[in-house]
């Protein structure tokens, strides 16, 4: 399997998807709207989104399956599948915030093989093979050099639906608040695991997120030189129950705060 040229394909799907997005921005009425569950938003912008992805992903792969946040597609126990998110930040889009991303990874298993995070609004195309580096339209980018957590800066999401976590969360919020330049939240977990990777972000961390959230990303930070995990370093993030994702020297010193 040639990673790179099917790397350039998926790019090319991803961005196509985004700027379908983009011009739709504004005109998605409240009767387009609906809950999923709890905060948790969709339109008829994130089904064509994956729509697009899906038609276009299944032409390079025919063999591979699909695990997607809409399911507009079936969902199967292929271990070769594509992992979809077409709109992460769905709720920044609504409310016409920029910070949104569309997200596709190609897992064989638990191994993330290609990766893709487009964010319409600034034109940045984030993408990653396994192996083969990490980039930021066509650029070679790399994790921060940050040594210390006083002069890091960190990037989190509230919970938003699942509060029996809240106070565990606010618990480490606290910690890295009192111990950072500070903290942000962005509204796009993609987003976020991006800009571990190109260096914005020292480190970010969640819980109870899906595992389109983060596949996109997780391959893309470990390609420009991070580390991810679960909260005590032990297990793999890409479940999205607990992630940690950092520039890899701060790695040790976040696993014990958690």
């Amino acid at each position: 399997m040639n990673l790179k040229s099917i790397s350039k394909k998926v790019n090319k799907i991803v961005k196509k998807a985004g700027l379908y997005i983009k011009s739709e921005r504004g005109k998605v009425s409240n009767q387009d709207v609906s809950d999923k569950s709890l905060n948790n938003l969709v339109s008829y912008v994130d089904k064509t989104a994956e729509e697009i992805l899906v038609e276009g992903l299944r032409k390079i792969i025919p063999e591979a399956g699909f695990l997607t946040e809409e399911e507009t597609v079936k969902q199967d126990d292929n271990p070769l599948k594509w992992i979809i998110d077409p709109l992460d930040g769905t709720t920044n889009f609504l409310f016409g915030l920029p910070i949104y991303s569309v997200s596709v990874a190609l897992a064989d298993g638990d191994n993330l093989l290609i990766a893709a995070v487009y964010i319409p609004e600034l034109e940045e195309l984030f993408s990653a093979t396994k192996g083969g580096g990490a980039f930021l339209n066509d650029k070679p980018i790399f994790v921060s050099k940050t040594k210390t957590i006083q002069t890091s800066l960190a990037a989190t999401g509230f919970p938003y639906y699942k509060f029996e976590y809240m106070e565990r969360y606010m618990t480490m919020l606290e910690k890295y608040m009192r111990s950072t330049r500070g903290v942000r939240r962005l509204g796009s977990a993609a987003v976020d695991l991006v800009y571990v990777a190109c260096g914005r972000f020292d480190f970010y961390f969640e819980f109870e997120l899906n595992p389109w959230d983060v596949a996109g990303g997780l391959l893309i930070v470990e390609e420009a030189g991070g580390k991810t995990s679960s909260f005590d370093g032990t297990k793999s993030a890409l479940s999205g129950k607990e992630i940690l994702a950092s520039n890899g020297i701060l790695h040790e010193w976040l696993i014990p705060n958690a």
